[in-house]
């Protein structure tokens, strides 16, 4: 019997319409042409996507001319049980808070200030480093014409290396920077008493820029720092908002797109599942613009259905 040879289509297709199995068999038992599971596998070990095929995607959601910031994130893609998979290393994970096994991976999205909608531009998978990735993407950025109001960072990104880079390109920065942070003469942020209109301070090594302090809980304080020349905490608050974007971004590309769920256990097949995860995820962003409807309620509507039925077949 002739089988079909898979295809970006068809692989996006099926991770917009799956929400519980994600492997090459279950592709080749759901797929309306006829796929081997090999064939999946081959093809997906085969083929080649780069981050610079999401710019395609992106660049018809960007209104260059529209007021923007950009947004650097980076999240672990867990691999718990899958050690023997490249590219998967043990690295300290924000969300679970521990040391996880899992793939790197950090995100660059474009943030309109008017429309209050985030795009993602570019991604990179690392393995233990990622300020150099950070810099190249802001480098791209700026190639394709991007020019932000500021880039707004956590304090994983607030090496000196990576601010003077911003400011090389005439760009401001918002960012965390850590309460040991040496300020002024060696003092640390956290001895500082910094009011709620911010505070102008020397940055060792770089210069002078303004720390805001944010309360957040009894357990934790957040010291926000800026080169805005002179910024007010209502803008601060507006920007570190806006940053939360990123972090939607992130759970529905874990939730609605599949991205941690390959099995694959070469590096290329899992660059290009990450790859083709995001593209779905600009598939169903693009119906979210048309019909209003949330990523979440699109992975609903495929399944309810079906649950229906089932429920009708088992109350018989």
């Amino acid at each position: 019997m002739l089988k079909h040879k898979c295809s970006k289509e068809i692989y996006k297709s099926f991770l917009q319409a799956t929400s519980v199995r994600y492997s090459g068999l279950a592709l080749s038992e759901v797929s309306p042409q006829d796929l081997s599971h090999d064939s999946v596998s081959r093809w997906l070990q085969s083929t080649h996507f780069k981050p610079s095929d999401i710019w395609k995607e992106a660049k018809d959601f960007i209104n260059k001319k529209e007021p923007c910031i950009l947004i650097a994130d980076d999240s672990i893609l867990s691999k718990p049980r899958s050690k023997k998979i490249d590219l998967v290393h043990y690295q300290y994970s924000g969300n679970a808070h521990d040391v996880i096994a899992g793939i790197g991976l950090v995100n660059l999205l474009w943030h309109g200030c008017d429309s209050n909608t985030s795009v993602p531009i570019d991604y990179r998978i690392y393995e233990k480093t990622k300020n150099t990735h950070f810099c190249e993407m802001l480098k791209m950025a700026k190639n394709r014409g991007i020019c932000p109001d500021a880039v707004v960072t956590d304090s994983w990104y607030s090496s000196l290396k990576n601010l003077k880079t911003i400011r090389s390109m005439g760009w401001y920065w918002v960012t965390g920077l850590r309460k040991n942070r040496k300020v002024n003469r060696g003092v640390s942020i956290a001895d500082l008493d910094i009011p709620d209109e911010g505070l102008k301070v020397h940055l060792r090594g770089y210069g002078w820029i303004w720390v805001f302090r944010f309360v957040a809980s009894s357990r934790r304080t957040d010291y926000i720092a800026t080169n805005f020349e002179s910024p007010t905490r209502d803008q601060v608050v507006a920007i570190m908002k806006a940053r939360w974007a990123v972090e939607v971004y992130h759970r529905e590309l874990k939730q609605t797109c599949g991205i941690e769920r390959c099995q694959a256990r070469t590096g290329r097949a899992q660059r290009n599942h990450i790859g083709l995860a995001i593209a779905a995820w600009f598939s169903q962003h693009r119906r979210r613009c048309l019909e209003k409807i949330t990523l979440y309620e699109q992975n609903w509507q495929i399944i309810k259905q079906a649950i229906t039925v089932k429920m009708q077949a088992l109350l018989i």
